[in-house]
């Protein structure tokens, strides 16, 4: 019995409980992919980083084994972050959104969605931690999406160089009233190269602009490969609209921080009585607010885009 046989409530909670087991894994991925002592594969058993306790399988139950240990190692009862379950919950929450909006019946859509969602989730929390994307989860991409789009179609029925090709598979034919429903392998797999061409030349330029411009490195490569490997998934277009989005948001979090710095060293000035002007402080909060990482809004938009591209392009100005 496939998951399209699930009753609608059964099949929303077992992408739950995937969801759950996948976000364990990816707490064990964040902690280990930047880490080069460590490996994905080893230790086999996760260990508590300060006493090196093996963690046991019925301590490592997503979410209801922090619960029970009330946040704290059994070995040593240092205290494990919060981050870990939440890192759980918003991976479930993730996979039930996409189990939402996947036709049930297309199964291998909804596999490769929960697979990008969860590569997604680990990029996003190491950027935050170390300014890095992780090669195994950008380069990993660029490899896996011409396959899976040779395997799922679906991904790129919306893609416009798919939709393209597949209008132009028969010369001389009328012209087709639902293109996306001829895309085959042979046009998701183009699409996927496209997309990867795009998403990765669209940011090299940037950069190369960026350090022309203002002298120095304006984006990192890591994002720019991360980018690529969506654009394998999404589409050039989905690629494009994808980094608009995470500019839109970045520049507002951009702007939230340097107030929060400004904010933060004005405070503490007038706390120590130092009598520096607000412009001192204003400075600082921009010298320092203004670096933050731009995997997770890159995340962010190449999710909206992955799973609601319909809604996006509707939403989208034309005039």
């Amino acid at each position: 019995m496939g998951l399209e046989a699930l009753p609608p409530n059964l099949y929303l909670g077992f992408a739950a409980a995937i969801g759950l087991a996948v976000g364990s894994f990816a707490n064990a991925a964040i902690h280990r992919l930047p880490r080069p002592e460590l490996k994905l594969t080893e230790p086999k058993r996760s260990q508590c980083p300060k006493c090196g306790h093996g963690i046991r399988w019925y301590e490592n139950l997503p979410v209801i084994s922090w619960l029970a240990l009330r946040g704290r190692c059994a070995g040593c009862r240092d205290r494990i972050s919060v981050r870990y379950p939440l890192v759980e919950l918003f991976t479930g929450g993730l996979f039930v959104l996409a189990a939402w909006l996947t036709p049930q019946e297309q199964t291998g859509l909804l596999l490769v969605r929960w697979l990008v969602l969860a590569s997604l989730v680990i990029a996003t929390f190491v950027d935050f931690d170390f300014f890095e994307i992780p090669d195994e989860i950008s380069i990993g991409g660029i490899v896996v999406a011409p396959f899976a789009s040779l395997l799922v179609p679906a991904l790129h029925r919306d893609t416009w160089v798919s939709q393209w090709l597949a209008q132009r598979a028969e010369p001389g034919a009328a012209p087709l009233e639902d293109p996306s429903a001829a895309v085959g392998a042979f046009e998701a797999l183009a699409g996927s190269v496209a997309g990867i061409a795009v998403g990765g030349g669209v940011l090299l330029v940037i950069g190369w602009i960026g350090k022309r411009l203002f002298k120095a490195d304006a984006m990192g490569f890591g994002d720019v490969k991360l980018l690529a490997a969506a654009g394998g998934f999404i589409g050039p277009g989905g690629a494009l609209v994808s980094l608009m989005i995470a500019s839109v948001f970045g520049s507002i979090a951009g702007v939230g921080n340097v107030v929060r710095m400004t904010c933060v060293t004005w405070r503490r000035n007038r706390r120590r009585g130092t009598g520096r002007p607000f412009s001192h402080a204003l400075g600082i909060g921009h010298i320092v607010g203004r670096y933050l990482p731009f995997g997770p809004h890159l995340a962010l938009g190449i999710g909206i885009v992955l799973l609601a591209w319909e809604d996006v392009l509707q939403a989208w100005p034309t005039a």
